[in-house]
């Protein structure tokens, strides 16, 4: 990942660059926010910023947004002092570290915020083939379709393999279509030159320009609109794009890469998506089977998270034990590693002994996973929710079904819209109006797109 630190840190700017530099992470830095947007703008681009909490965090977040950049951002300051933390949330940061800052918490952070960390764990036969089909087509410039349900792991597969490409030592780009509201996704791919629109104060680098020489992957591309679906297509048949307001073409070099966990051939019968812009994209396929269907994975990934989130947690380490196995089997997971890694995180801390058994194995609700339950309760449950039913509108049930579905996932959209069976950009939607209307949202999970 690429950490940009913005401002003095207190002095504390090379203990900082150093931790994240231990972690993985390429470091660069400015000094002022103005010179932060500058380097964002002309393509240097980060995956996070981390600014100084003296510094106006409310102006920079208003002058990346005027220019379509989204970089999430945390404050750093020195000592823990309660009213600075609290200023610069407000703010806008998602988080404040103090300093001298500590090696765990930089590292946790970058991994909370950017979503960087995740190993790519594979102990089942059908997911093994995936991979070696992935090990295979990994060194070619062949663009990939990656598909499957929210939640299995693409862009995991993804950074897979551009880590095993001929491009591991350039740069990763990864743009959520779906995360990104439809008037901006053209300038955030594409960039745009000054005067374009309003806001538009100099030329903005897109993430096509950024990603040259490495690797794009567009995820959830199913969610890109059909007007800016044309435009992709010619800058993957053309290897040119045009920012917006642009007069010449712009060459670039890179691979692209896709995900999606909606039926895209369906989508093309619908005339929701370009039959042209698919055969490009899906050169080769890549489908990564649910979870449900790689029952060696389950256990292998249960331990896995266990293992990390006992780490995380300073708890001792702890195994799955027969009993938890068998729990875990038990339930389907709809949503998946997401769902299972949420599980296994709960499972640690509420563990009191030295195995993860059965019952600490619970869903967000406190209800034990993985039980079908008595049938006859069921069916009475069943017959009780449908007679509550009556005497409402098919709006208020909607608005009951989104709202708890949400609550289900944690705040997790791109979970909430597979089970609910509506694209991203519909639910999107429907919170907004709601909440326009005075109702709480539930806010995403850390590091995931409004």
């Amino acid at each position: 990942m690429r950490l940009l630190i913005v401002g003095q840190l207190g002095g504390q700017i090379s203990a900082a660059t150093r931790i994240a530099m231990n972690f993985g992470a390429k470091v660069a830095h400015v000094d002022t926010i103005e010179q932060a947007t500058a380097a964002l703008r002309a393509g240097r681009g980060a995956d996070l910023l981390m600014v100084d909490a003296r510094l106006d965090i409310a102006a920079l977040l208003a002058a990346n947004e005027a220019e379509h950049i989204v970089v999430p951002i945390v404050a750093a300051g020195v000592g823990i002092d309660p009213s600075m933390a609290a200023k610069a949330i407000r703010a806008g940061a998602r988080e404040y570290i103090s300093l001298p800052p500590d090696p765990e918490l930089i590292a946790a952070v970058l991994a909370a915020v950017c979503n960087d960390d995740r190993q790519l764990v594979a102990a089942d036969p059908a997911m093994k083939a995936v991979i070696a089909l992935a090990d295979q087509i990994a060194p070619s410039d062949a663009s990939i379709m990656i598909t499957g349900e929210s939640g299995v792991g693409k862009e995991v597969l993804a950074r897979y393999v551009h880590k095993k490409s001929n491009r591991a030592d350039k740069a990763f780009i990864a743009v959520n279509c779906a995360a990104i509201p439809e008037q901006l996704l053209e300038s955030e791919l594409f960039g745009h030159e000054k005067g374009s629109f309003t806001g538009a104060v100099a030329r903005r680098i897109g993430k096509f320009e950024e990603a040259d020489g490495g690797t794009l992957l567009l995820d959830e591309i199913s969610e890109m609109d059909l007007r800016l679906q044309s435009k992709l297509l010619r800058a993957l048949q053309e290897r040119v794009i045009d920012r917006v307001g642009g007069s010449k073409p712009v060459p670039v070099n890179i691979r692209v890469l896709a995900t999606s966990n909606r039926d895209l051939t369906g989508m093309v019968r619908a005339g929701e998506f370009r039959e042209d812009l698919l055969y490009r994209l899906n050169v080769v396929n890549l489908r990564i089977p649910p979870l449900r269907e790689r029952k060696d994975d389950l256990a292998a990934l249960a331990q896995f998270f266990i293992d990390k989130y006992a780490h995380a947690n300073g708890r001792p380490a702890r195994r799955l034990s027969k009993e938890g196995q068998a729990q875990v089997f038990a339930h389907n997971w709809p949503g998946n590693v997401r769902e299972l890694e949420n599980a296994m995180h709960r499972a640690v801390l509420l563990s009191k002994s030295e195995d993860v058994g059965a019952d600490a194995i619970r869903a967000p609700d406190g209800a034990p996973v993985g039980g079908r339950g008595d049938v006859g309760a069921a069916i009475e449950a069943g017959q009780a929710a449908a007679r509550a039913l009556v005497g409402r509108t098919v709006a208020d049930v909607e608005q009951d079904l989104i709202l708890e579905t949400l609550t289900h996932c944690l705040g997790n959209r791109t979970h909430a819209a597979h089970i609910l069976g509506i694209s991203i950009r519909t639910l999107r939607n429907k919170l907004k109006q709601y909440s326009d209307d005075g109702l709480r949202i539930m806010p995403p999970p850390t590091g995931q797109a409004a």
